[in-house]
């Protein structure tokens, strides 16, 4: 079955939108999270240009959002735009350790490949996509031996029924 970003916006909104008053919504170039507000009275994840993988990802941060933090525009997360230097981007991949961790899960519930994003092509050296795949299979191994958190484990359950992919394993994530 191909992938198609409406089919992400109605699993996500039939498991999210009545119990925390979230929905998934197509946006333009950039992503955005916005919590309720005076015009909509409900949070909105928005992703970037009809990409199924760009609605996995902000999904993925949406997930390890607290509820304090899913009341701030972006969810008050620092972010430096592509171009970060070596030491920027070390900082950077230490906070999307665990949202690629949680992409990944979502990305194999819905029978899809996933790759880590580094972010940075414009930055002035070269990341290490490997050593930092390495970091987020580690985190993945660590969420499985202790349990999916809630919403993660949801929408999990939602995309494997609506893909018919059967439980996920460990051996289905590998580093390449």
């Amino acid at each position: 079955m191909p992938h198609q970003y409406q089919d992400l916006i109605t699993v996500f909104n039939a498991t999210f939108s009545d119990s925390f008053n979230t929905k998934l919504e197509l946006g333009g170039d950039e992503p955005i999270y916005l919590p309720a507000d005076s015009e909509f009275n409900y949070h909105r994840i928005i992703f970037a240009r009809g990409f199924y993988q760009s609605g996995m990802h902000e999904i993925a941060h949406w997930c390890v959002a607290g509820p304090d933090r899913r009341l701030l525009e972006d969810f008050g997360y620092w972010y430096e735009p592509d171009g970060r230097t070596e030491q920027v981007q070390s900082e950077f991949e230490k906070v999307e350790i665990r949202p690629q961790a949680y992409e990944w899960i979502l990305s194999l519930s819905a029978g899809l490949k996933f790759n880590v994003s580094c972010d940075n092509l414009n930055g002035d050296f070269e990341p290490d996509r490997l050593a930092f795949m390495a970091k987020v299979h580690n985190e993945v191994m660590s969420i499985l031996d202790n349990g999916l958190p809630p919403r993660v484990e949801a929408l999990s359950n939602a995309l494997r029924e609506f893909y018919q992919i059967a439980p996920l394993t460990k051996e289905q994530f590998i580093v390449q």
